[in-house]
């Protein structure tokens, strides 16, 4: 199984395809992770990629796996992100 690229492989990855500086790729890619983390609750959007949004998980009983015994398990807030459809084709098409 190939490694994923690193932070640095992409910058130098779409510095290389569109010319422009290696460190405003740098910025661009960090303004754009600061921006989701701030918009996250209002479902941010990556074009083409997916979205992630926020999604409330209801209480539930669980099993500890050592005992076997019930466990509640509160109601939280969690993270998810959502492919896109066109993302999912494409990935799967070249699989």
């Amino acid at each position: 199984m190939a490694k994923s690229m690193t932070k640095s492989q992409v910058e130098d990855h779409i510095a290389k395809k569109t010319g422009v500086p290696k460190k405003t790729v740098r910025e661009i890619l960090t303004e754009m992770a600061e921006l989701s983390y701030a918009e996250a609750k209002n479902a941010f959007t990556i074009p083409g990629i997916g979205k992630l949004v926020l999604v409330d998980r209801k209480a539930r009983t669980g099993r500890n796996p050592r005992t076997g015994e019930p466990v509640e398990i509160p109601a939280k807030k969690v993270v998810k992100f959502r492919i896109a459809k066109a993302c999912k084709e494409s990935i799967l098409k070249n699989v």
